[in-house]
């Protein structure tokens, strides 16, 4: 799986906002009429363009696998691929009238905006047309693919976050299940030097640190980032302070500066250089394609290692099992020159389950249909099922759409930067400040 920087999605957002005045109008699902029966050759012969960001020779051949199949269904519909396509160019190409007939996204952060502007056509009335049960995908898959009613997104592919640790470091310490446990191992397994440096640490619980993120660690205690009308639940939700508080005290036992120095030495996170590739961090949180780069690396694939679901706040034991998830999505951009031979498209890589498997091995990423997960070509072994587990589990959580959701998470982590040096004295006035300029950015986008 490949991620988007928060701030190039931002500026996809931005530019969603202006996009509908510019838009071509073209034919839409379900404005042409449906060829009677089911025989695939009923639908006219077309050829669509299909834009992708996946770019490697392994994900390119891979993606090309799964379309050969649909031409072999509909050999009167030629897909023409264009690979390594961001957010921003496809806001772009439907701004300028000129989209492809189907786009692929890495991020579920632009999702809202889609599905409110238009700029991505709402798939309900074809899904309904065709008889798609979507109680095949769990129903956090379905929450981050749709907004205020519109299905204009569905999930191609899934990312699931849990815990890898090194089973040599760990020294036959149990992963951990809860947040106290967390901390007690990662007291144990942290080594310093004679100054005080660390040398190995057990855990790195900074923010800052790669996948550390508020959205990937607020599973961990059931934390609610919105009410229902949509504004800012973050000061309000006691699970919030939960993790906080937890999170600092553990930045304090390793000392901030002592933490920022080590973090800062450490080896790119899409490297050979990565720490715990390396024996210097004993536990990570990490999403499950993780286990194809190590089995990709020459000397990162002698790792023992293991994986194991996310720890959970102390009073949450229900919450074990579970974790955070988001995705690929995939969608009909609005003016797409061949929706209903479009949505054919979207309709087999998303549900169609050879497919769905042909790529998860290919790209060690989650498939998202219950069939896909449970067929017997699916390669996995104990530490990709981890993930399979974690995505299916009914607690398992996303980061709900919403239509400022870069902006609203760059206002959380800027403040959990500032909190973890020391420097919010109140938690509870600190938090309801970033419910503010949550809320009033909300404001500001029509609520």
């Amino acid at each position: 799986m490949r991620f988007v920087p928060l701030a190039v999605a931002g500026l996809a957002a931005l530019a969603l906002t202006a996009c509908t005045a510019n838009r071509e109008a073209g034919p839409s699902l379900g404005s042409q009429p449906r060829p009677s029966g089911s025989a695939s050759q009923a639908l006219p012969a077309a050829t669509i363009e299909l834009w992708h960001g996946f770019s490697t020779d392994a994900e390119v051949k891979a993606f090309e696998t799964a379309i050969a199949a649909f031409s072999k269904k509909y050999p009167q519909i030629t897909v023409k691929a264009r690979k390594g396509v961001q957010d921003d160019q496809i806001t772009q190409s439907i701004r300028g009238g000129n989209p492809p007939d189907v786009a692929v996204s890495f991020t579920t952060d632009n999702v809202a905006q889609w599905c409110r502007s238009g700029a991505f056509q709402d798939l309900t009335p074809v899904i309904k047309q065709d008889g798609i049960d979507l109680s095949v995908l769990p129903a956090v898959a379905r929450s981050y693919t749709a907004f205020e009613g519109r299905q204009c997104t569905l999930p191609l592919l899934a990312d699931a976050y849990g815990i890898y640790y090194n089973k040599a470091l760990m020294k036959g310490e149990q992963p951990p299940k809860t947040l106290s446990e967390l901390t007690a191992l990662a007291k144990k397994l942290t080594v310093r030097d004679a100054n005080g440096d660390i040398k190995v640490a057990g855990f790195v619980p900074a923010s800052q640190y790669y996948e550390n993120s508020a959205a990937h660690l607020g599973s961990m205690v059931g934390a609610k980032w919105y009410n229902d009308d949509g504004t800012s639940a973050i000061g309000s939700d006691p699970a919030w302070k939960t993790l906080l508080r937890w999170q600092k005290e553990l930045v304090d036992w390793y000392g901030y500066d002592k933490l920022e120095k080590f973090r800062k030495s450490l080896g790119d996170e899409w490297s050979a250089e990565h720490p715990f590739f390396k024996g210097k961090v004993a536990m990570i949180i990490d999403g499950e394609w993780r286990n194809a780069m190590i089995a990709n690396d020459p000397e990162a694939r002698k790792l023992d290692y293991g994986t194991a679901p996310l720890p959970v706040a102390d009073d949450r034991p229900d919450l074990y099992g579970s974790g955070f998830t988001a995705g690929t999505v995939i969608g009909v951009p609005k003016g797409a020159k061949n929706p209903q031979q479009a949505w054919e498209l979207v309709k087999h890589l998303t549900t169609d389950t050879d497919s769905l498997v042909t790529l998860s091995n290919a790209l060690r990423n989650v498939p998202t249909t219950k069939a896909a997960m449970e067929s017997p070509a699916l390669s996995k072994d104990d530490n990709f099922s981890t993930f399979l587990d974690i995505f299916a589990h009914p607690k398992t959580s996303t980061l709900p759409p919403s239509v400022n959701s870069v902006f609203n998470q760059e206002a959380f982590s800027t403040f959990i930067a500032k909190w973890e040096k020391g420097g919010v004295p109140d938690l509870d006035a600190g938090l309801k400040g970033v419910d503010k300029q949550i809320d009033d950015k909300l404001k500001l986008s029509g609520g």
